[in-house]
């Protein structure tokens, strides 16, 4: 049995790679006061064609879509925004206090090509906050990004912004597309015959007609926004401007899905090689999501970081996150009613905060002190028919080799200072 195409198994140093993210990410959240959420990892189909879209390449053509023994039409989810989304409507959250600020980490599903960076299951970091409309909102979002990534040492990042604007303003913008590209229809991709009609907008997203030349001088949704989605824009750059964070102004973003409004962007990582898969974190303004899933007129926005991808841009800029997780203290039970006395003085040990491993099988010393060291353990004690008798343990530190004799009723305390001592170091 093999696992199936584009998936792939955690362990050993991804895992441990993953599990340093996870714990970097829930810290800095903290930090912005939002809270963590975990949603199905499958919903109702009709969620994902209401809130990401009919015509997005997700819906269209990446989601897993299955019937259940009670012929409900479910769909593994494909990103995370949208079950957010359905949670806070569900649960009647925009009751509480807004604006409310959300976080969640796991596995998403499309059936996509597998390639470096990008698999059929994958994870992402995703943040969402609800219940504000105002422009310091996007550009906290676009920190976060733009933290999170410094925090992991990344050092070519770039960050493109753009604005869909508001209702009225892509309305305008979806009339001068259909007249632009009109003309050019039959040189259209397939999926861009089909976009014209339903949404002009994903045209300009087309990784197929993107290099021919009428592409290049298509509208720009920028010379399309009214007063107010300019003005909601200008704003953006101002709050980015006063936290000196550098952005370009890229009219070519649009994002693959359809609930975006005013501002969207995508960080990327300038990595010599990285190739079409830069993108490390993107994201935007949604302010009719909410409404169009059911629930009442409020505003949102957020992003989303896909973590394989982030792992290779770590990898090609030799950045090392491994979190390697050892265990403290190793027990070497020698003989049978050491043996009870160690399985004991494990629980104890475990019980008060510490990490703990013992030798199982009753093997020399020689082979427990070679295992000391895979473990990367930092002290051994050793439990012999000696120690049973005076209740004095000899404890070794395993990287000076320096010995002592501690007694039973002092452990915790002697513990507490020397491991305390490796904490500050």
């Amino acid at each position: 049995m093999q696992k199936p195409k584009g998936t792939y198994d955690i362990f050993g140093d991804r895992a441990n790679k993953m599990l340093y993210l996870r714990k970097l990410i829930n810290a800095l959240m903290d930090k912005y006061n939002a809270k963590y959420f975990e949603t199905p990892i499958f919903e109702s189909s009709d969620l994902f064609h209401r809130g990401v879209g009919e015509t997005t390449d997700i819906v269209s053509k990446e989601t897993y879509d299955f019937k259940d023994r009670g012929d409900r039409a479910l769909t593994l989810r494909p990103e995370g925004t949208a079950g957010i989304v359905r949670c806070f409507i569900e649960n009647k959250l925009y009751a509480e206090s807004l604006p409310l600020k959300a976080w969640y980490f796991g596995p998403m599903f499309r059936y996509e090509r597998p390639q470096a960076g990008r698999f059929r299951e994958f994870y992402q970091f995703g943040f969402e906050a609800f219940g504000t409309c105002d422009p310091t909102m996007d550009a906290e979002a676009i920190s976060i990004l733009v933290n999170f990534f410094k925090m992991l040492g990344l050092k070519g990042i770039k960050v493109n912004i753009n604005s869909l604007g508001d209702s009225e303003s892509r309305d305008n913008y979806r009339q001068a597309l259909v007249s632009y590209f009109k003309p050019y229809l039959e040189q259209l991709c397939d999926d861009c015959k089909n976009r014209f009609e339903k949404n002009p907008l994903r045209i300009l997203d087309c990784k197929v007609d993107t290099d021919k030349e009428f592409m290049k001088n298509a509208p720009k949704m920028l010379d399309y926004l009214n007063k107010e989605s300019k003005e909601h824009f200008n704003k953006v750059k101002e709050y980015l401007d006063a936290m000196k964070i550098d952005y370009v102004v890229n009219s070519n973003i649009v994002r693959g899905l359809d609930y975006y409004t005013h501002t969207v962007f995508e960080v990327e990582a300038d990595i010599p090689g990285f190739g079409s898969q830069n993108v490390l974190g993107a994201g935007g303004r949604y302010n009719n999501l909410v409404e169009n899933i059911g629930g009442p007129s409020i505003p949102g926005v957020g992003f989303a970081i896909g973590l394989e991808r982030l792992l290779l841009a770590l990898e090609m800029e030799k950045i090392d996150i491994n979190y390697n997780s050892y265990p403290e203290v190793y027990v070497i039970p020698m003989g049978i009613e050491a043996k009870a006395k160690a399985v004991n003085l494990v629980n104890s040990l475990r019980l008060s905060g510490f990490s703990v491993e013992m030798d199982y099988d009753n093997r020399n010393l020689k082979s427990n002190f070679k295992s000391a060291d895979k473990l990367g353990v930092k002290y051994i004690i050793i439990i012999g028919e000696e120690e049973i008798k005076s209740k004095v343990l000899t404890i070794k530190n395993n990287e000076s080799k320096e010995e002592y004799k501690v007694d039973l009723e002092n452990l915790i305390e002697f513990l507490d200072e020397k491991l305390g001592d490796y904490d500050e170091d």
